[in-house]
């Protein structure tokens, strides 16, 4: 640093750790709208929810803590935060069926706290958690209860212990799950809704070490030579504070000499390029050593004469740096896993004993990048070190013929891991020169795809996630390559699903009686497993059956409550030997896939007869009115099958045409009957002649006396087509979107009343809306924008941007059922959560 602008020219930026200009100019960032009073209540919610985790962790020896709330239909406890625990492991208890036999639904029923010691505990009690979760810790379960009203249920997790849950620690978790039930009563007293909206709050905690950078402030006027400095500043620059004079001449005398060249350069190039200053110069302590720092700065643009200023920091990273360097001069490898099991840090030796390269395993699952450690077997001893809080180690193969023993150190905050050269086990080498037989089971790691694959089963809802998940599961386990399912229905065989056979080949088999000369239903029609270990096994207990190309089957029953449900099928490419043990696994396993298919049976045609319902709760036609032409979509959910409570409608009433569109909370029939009630009420009320205000005010007091306990939001706009006027009124539902004849879009904020179903005496705003030739007017519901990784008024800007195009003509050519193809395209989802409705409206 020096008087004036420096005087050196911008030279090229060096290649090692010199001082470059980076970056381009400032962004103007535009101003945020204030929250609105919902959008502030889920913020309070979620406050409360951090708040109380991260309570409960800081005042108890636990090292994890889940948060799960009821849902708005009390049907299921939805995870809305979580700490200390990975949340991919939490994925089948993300969502978890309120009258289910979890401790968290039995929390939540009896608002009794649960208790669970240890594994053994777990496994008597809630076989269920244990199967999910099978690792050594201690749980409680504390139900957040406020005047008779539980909102949820508090989880929190212990390493394992002779004395289970600490004593000391049940009053501090019952105080805590108090003040967090008053919060949300308190937020629900103020007419918000609490209730979960499918968001999980990864929580973070603090490490316990001390921060490893210091960091230091100034604004420096290079014209004049002045820098105004901080306390922090002056220290890094080995300057008491008291005795800087505030010159810039003092602070370059503080740069070794060698750095002050391209650190001048990088000052002119921030001056006049308006970039980013980024600069690693030495800096001299006290004694006039040198050490490295980084200055960060840019030129402010809030003014006028700022130009010759740059405002920034100084960063001193010598600790960080020093522990750094002292673990990539060990030998042994040293990593670093994140919560998730990501590889955060690896030294050298890490790269030389797994022969990886690190840019490659930094931001990876050590068991996605490296192949010989995909066995699950690996993956599930960092679980078991994260939830139990317990170090491990075990021994890998890196082949061809190199074994390595790793080490995993955990805390909340992550796996600190160890890996060394090791000598072989005892009768390894036996083993290697001994294959096992093609097909045979991998022990643990098969074992573990076979747990996962009951506890998957008991969270599918439909035949199609039946077969997923047996699928995802079953193949890997066993090694096979083809799969197969088969549902009975009036005594034939209807395949279900398949995977891996080739096209065409199971045509021949769809719909033969169940009692046909086929394996596929003789192992249906006898109840009896079926196994055949080669080709000429199958070949003579089966003459002249059209074969493919594998080598072993199983040929499963699949029996549910006692009577035929279906039969599934095992292909593997290679002759195999079925031991008595897998045998019996596998029909044990046929069980489990019988059962899950028959619920999931169940489940579908009550969805179709619910779907169907729905489906002609919707208006079948929309009506043709001159100067405007509508285009609606319905999209349903694609994640769970329950149906939702969307509509969309358009109504002619004289010389007037009123668009409705509105959401019914909760996924269920009940949402779609009273969705149904809501329709024929706002289009009775509307063809009525009331005006808008008073069609939500009279439908939210006909949802308050039908009683249905569910809430619902809506929005109408009475459009007067030969003057191109409307009123607009919202009932807690998302803006609607107003597209421009030159293009632009803007999300009409206009005033609005609570969601229906809240309080009788509600008022609806009405807000007057002018409509150009040319403009398109585009409602919606919530699924359309909802997003768990944006805020929502993140989602209805990429709505905006979706809407957005060039000029009338361009949306004359399209049209608005291309425009609403376009629309779904860009912003719904394949796996969406929520139904979808779009209601467009172009003006001519």
């Amino acid at each position: 640093m020096r008087e004036g602008v420096p005087a050196d020219p911008p030279g090229p930026r060096p290649s090692g750790g010199g001082a470059r200009a980076v970056g381009p100019g400032p962004h103007r960032l535009r101003p945020r709208a204030e929250p609105s009073p919902d959008e502030q209540a889920v913020r309070d919610r979620d406050a409360l929810l951090t708040s109380a985790v991260r309570t409960v962790l800081g005042g108890t020896d636990a090292h994890g803590a889940t948060l799960h709330l009821r849902s708005r239909d009390r049907r299921s406890l939805v995870l809305c935060a979580v700490a200390g625990v990975p949340l991919s492991v939490l994925a089948p208890f993300r969502r978890i069926a309120a009258a289910g036999p979890l401790p968290v639904a039995v929390g939540y029923r009896t608002g009794r706290t649960v208790l669970l010691a240890d594994t053994e505990d777990t496994m008597r009690r809630f076989p269920q958690l244990a199967l999910g979760l099978p690792y050594d810790f201690a749980s409680a379960w504390v139900p957040v209860r406020a005047g008779g009203e539980t909102y949820g249920v508090l989880g929190v997790l212990w390493p394992a212990s002779g004395d289970g849950v600490p004593e000391g620690a049940r009053r501090h978790l019952r105080a805590v799950a108090d003040r967090l039930a008053a919060g949300l009563a308190a937020l629900e007293a103020d007419g918000h809704v609490v209730e979960p909206n499918g968001d999980t709050t990864v929580v973070e905690l603090t490490p316990p070490s001390a921060p490893t950078t210091r960091v230091g402030l100034f604004d420096w006027d290079v014209l004049a030579g002045a820098v105004t400095a901080d306390d922090q500043f002056c220290e890094i620059f080995g300057l008491a504070p008291g005795d800087f004079d505030g010159r810039a001449d003092t602070l370059s005398a503080r740069i070794a000499p060698g750095d002050l060249p391209e650190f001048r350069a990088a000052v002119r190039g921030a001056l006049d390029g308006d970039r980013v200053l980024a600069a690693r110069v030495r800096v001299l302590d006290r004694d006039g050593h040198p050490y490295p720092v980084e200055l960060w700065a840019r030129a402010p643009h809030n003014g006028p004469h700022t130009w010759g200023r740059l405002v920034g920091a100084v960063l001193d990273t010598r600790t960080g740096t020093a522990a750094a360097a002292a673990v990539e001069r060990l030998r042994d490898g040293v990593f670093s896993l994140d919560p998730d099991g990501r590889i955060t840090y690896a030294n050298h030796s890490v790269e030389l004993l797994l022969q990886a390269r690190r840019e490659d395993l930094l931001g990876h699952h050590p068991w996605q990048v490296l192949s010989w450690l995909s066995d699950p077997v690996y993956e599930n001893r960092y679980r078991a070190a994260l939830l139990s809080q317990q170090p491990t180690a075990f021994l890998a193969l890196r082949p061809p013929d190199n074994w390595l023993a790793f080490s995993l150190y955990p805390d909340a905050h992550g796996v600190t891991g160890r890996v060394v050269a090791a000598e072989p086990p005892p009768g390894s080498a036996v083993r290697s020169a001994e294959p096992a037989p093609p097909g045979t089971w991998t022990g643990l790691g098969a074992m573990y795809h076979l747990l996962q694959l009951a506890s998957a089963l008991s969270e599918a809802v439909t035949a199609r996630e039946v077969f997923r998940a047996v699928a995802d599961e079953i193949l890997p386990a066993l090694g096979g390559q083809e799969l197969a399912v088969y549902a009975v229905r009036e005594k034939r065989l209807h395949l279900v699903s398949q995977s891996g056979y080739p096209e065409g080949f199971l045509d021949r088999f769809e719909g033969i009686p169940v009692g046909a000369r086929v394996p596929g239903a003789e192992t249906l029609s006898t109840g009896t497993p079926i196994f055949f270990e080669s080709v000429d096994e199958l070949a003579a207990a089966y003459p002249g059956l059209t074969l493919d190309d594998m080598g072993a089957w199983a040929f499963l029953p699949l029996i549910a409550s006692g009577h035929p449900v279906g039969s599934f099928i095992l292909g593997f490419d290679r002759p195999r030997v079925f031991t008595l043990e897998e045998r019996g696994l596998l029909t044990a396993l046929a069980g489990f896939i019988a059962q899950a298919l028959e619920r999931a049976r169940l489940y579908d045609a009550e969805f179709t007869l619910a779907r169907g319902l729905q489906q002609a709760l919707l208006p079948h036609r929309l009506p043709r009115v001159e100067r405007v032409t509508i285009a609606a979509r319905y999209l349903p959910g694609t994640q769970g099958m329950e149906i939702g409570g969307d509509w969309y409608d358009a109504v002619v009433t004289g010389r007037d045409l009123c668009l409705v569109i509105g959401d019914v909370e909760g996924h269920s029939v009940g949402a779609a009957a009273t969705m149904g009630q809501l329709r024929s009420a706002v289009r009775a009320f509307t063809t009525g002649g009331h005006p808008p205000d008073e069609v939500l005010a009279r439908t939210n007091q006909q949802l308050l006396d039908l009683g249905p306990g569910l809430l619902a939001s809506c929005c109408l706009v009475r459009l007067t087509p030969a003057a191109g006027t409307a009123l607009v009124a919202r009932a807690g539902h998302v803006p609607p979107v107003l597209r421009h004849p030159d293009g632009r879009t803007e999300a009409l904020e206009v005033p609005g009343g609570p969601l229906l179903g809240v309080d009788g005496a509600a008022a609806y705003p009405v807000s007057p809306l002018t409509l150009e030739p040319g403009s398109v007017l585009a409602l919606y519901t919530d699924g359309l924008v909802e997003d768990p990784a944006v805020a929502i008024d993140e989602g209805v800007e990429r709505l905006c941007a979706a809407l957005a195009g060039p000029d009338a003509g361009w949306l004359a050519a399209e049209g608005p059922d291309g425009l609403a193809e376009r629309v779904l395209y860009e912003l719904g989802s394949t796996h969406r959560v929520d139904d979808i409705a779009l209601l467009l409206t172009a003006y001519r």
